[in-house]
């Protein structure tokens, strides 16, 4: 491994996880690492300061080919398995990660860039979510129905899907992969994971911890890794027959692509695409509460979440000192190397997000929107910005666009009614929330007249979503839900039964027929 400011003391827990110098970039199980002669080599860059940490060998088309054939095959099997026996060896992955929370969420920090504390509760939030596999392997419940023919009984039942093809993105490497693999292993199902390229070592680090469970099992192919770029394995696994279901975080031109390629084949898709998320600060509301929110919201993993808060529509009469209280909460956000447990704010991840940023900031003036706080782009290694507060007259043309970065837009309104239609009339619909004391307005906000968003929250705010409720958005974020709730269904394939247990066989409708 190389590295600068990145020092090799700082590095050596690496090891603990079984990440090498170059690591193989794909693997179906316990044994069997695909080998890293004669491969491309992917450098691993660090957003803390931009030094290579590592190099990774990319799979090839033969070595995807391979994975999903091994994924097949175990699927055969792992079917079988009962549901509450899968849920006990999730179980044992939960505590793996248990056993390992500190070193890989500093893993998170220093290949994504996000900070100590929110590193860990990525990790937190993957054994949470075994744990509530483990118990939804024990409730994988199908209903009975009343059938009208008598001497019949009829009722539903789940059946495991076959192979899941798992897209990540950069900015949560283990959670979202966590969120769907636990759950379809305990539905029966296997899986093939193509993280980002930004973060394959926590991918190679999950991999690790899988094959040693798995091994004490004797099983193999349950879950399986790929690592390679859009044009190798994203095209061909969106467009694989034998993958049943393919569940992509990313932006929505990419979930567009997957909608496309899985209908054409008439596959599953559960798709976690983009978020323009919104908060409406009402007159009467707490706005101490509110602004550790928003800043949280906003500032957290330098703005790079699909729940991170873009948007505050402000009403008029607090506009103003609202604005004053966030300038002053942002002068006190510690921006720096995230593994200081100090720092509240990392780096973005690399210099391409950097642009994008400054890019966004330098359209906004031809849109009437006026930077009141940060924007700046800030000298040395690494790939760091200072969080910015920008006025805006409503959702222009680039407030309507989800920029992936610290910039949190705020407008104004005169009453509930035009604050929600602000709120809703972004093409994006993940994240939202409301402050108020009323009971009124918050009702008005969560009825069917409300917020159009798949979350939506009253006096917390946008970000920070419990594993226990299903995960979503709807428009342009793609309908897709996991996690919790009842979002294991779409992991499974439902089937519907009828049993005659009388010596006639009467028909439906009541049609006679001979």
């Amino acid at each position: 491994m190389t590295t600068t400011l990145v020092s090799q003391e700082r590095i050596a827990f690496l090891r603990e996880l079984g990440i090498k110098e170059i690591n193989p970039g794909s693997c179906a199980g316990p044994k069997d690492w695909g080998a890293t002669q004669g491969r491309k080599l992917m450098d691993v860059v660090s957003p803390i300061d931009a030094s290579v940490i590592a190099k990774v060998a990319l799979a090839s088309e033969e070595d995807y080919d391979h994975i999903v054939q091994i994924t097949r095959e175990a699927f055969l099997n792992w079917r079988l398995l009962p549901a509450p026996k899968r849920g006990t060896i999730v179980r044992e992955i939960g505590e793996e990660l248990r056993r390992l929370k500190e070193p890989l969420g500093k893993l998170v920090t220093l290949e994504m860039g996000k900070i100590l504390a929110e590193g860990q509760g990525e990790v937190q939030e993957a054994i949470d979510i075994a744990d509530f596999a483990v118990g939804l392997s024990r409730q994988l419940y199908g209903l009975t129905m009343q059938s009208e023919r008598p001497h019949h009984r009829m009722y539903e039942q789940w059946h495991p899907l076959g192979v899941v093809g798992i897209i990540t993105a950069f900015n949560f490497p283990l959670a979202v992969w966590s969120w769907n693999s636990m759950v379809a292993a305990v539905c029966g199902d296997t899986m093939v994971w193509k993280p980002s390229s930004k973060t394959p070592l926590c991918a190679i680090a999950m991999q690790h911890i899988l094959n040693r469970v798995m091994e004490s099992h004797e099983l193999t192919g349950i879950f399986a890794l790929v690592i390679g770029n859009g044009a190798t394995v994203g095209e061909r696994m969106i467009n694989d027959e034998r993958i049943s279901l393919i569940s992509a975080t990313g932006s929505t031109s990419m979930g567009r692509r997957v909608a496309e390629a899985t209908s054409r084949r008439l596959a599953g898709s559960i798709l976690e695409l983009g978020g323009n998320n919104a908060i409406i600060v009402a007159e009467d509301a707490d706005l101490d509460l509110a602004v550790r929110a928003i800043v949280f919201g906003a500032v957290g993993t330098a703005g790079q979440r699909c729940t991170t808060t873009r948007r505050i529509i402000a009403q008029n009469a607090i506009v103003e000192e609202l604005v004053s209280r966030l300038v002053s909460a942002y002068e006190q956000v510690r921006i720096g190397d995230p593994l200081d447990s100090k720092t509240l704010m990392g780096p973005v991840v690399d210099g391409d997000a950097v642009g994008t940023m400054m890019k966004a900031l330098e359209v906004l003036p031809e849109q009437g929107g006026k930077i009141v706080f940060g924007g700046e782009k800030l000298v040395g290694p690494g790939f760091y910005v200072t969080p910015a507060i920008v006025r805006v007259p409503g959702n222009t043309p680039l407030v309507r666009e989800e920029t992936f970065a610290p910039i949190l837009y705020v407008m104004s309104y005169a009453t509930i009614e035009e604050a929600i239609k602000l709120h809703n009339e972004v093409p994006q619909g993940l994240a939202s929330a409301i402050f108020t004391e009323s009971l009124k307005k918050a009702e008005r906000f969560l009825s069917a007249a409300g917020s159009d968003c798949g979350i939506a929250n009253v006096n917390i705010g946008t970000s920070g979503a419990e594993i226990g409720g299903a995960f979503g958005g709807e428009k342009e974020t793609g309908g897709g839900r996991e996690a919790g709730s009842d979002a294991w269904k779409q992991y499974m394939r439902r089937q519907t039964t009828t049993i005659n247990w009388s010596d006639e066989l009467p028909l439906a409708q009541g049609i006679t027929f001979g």
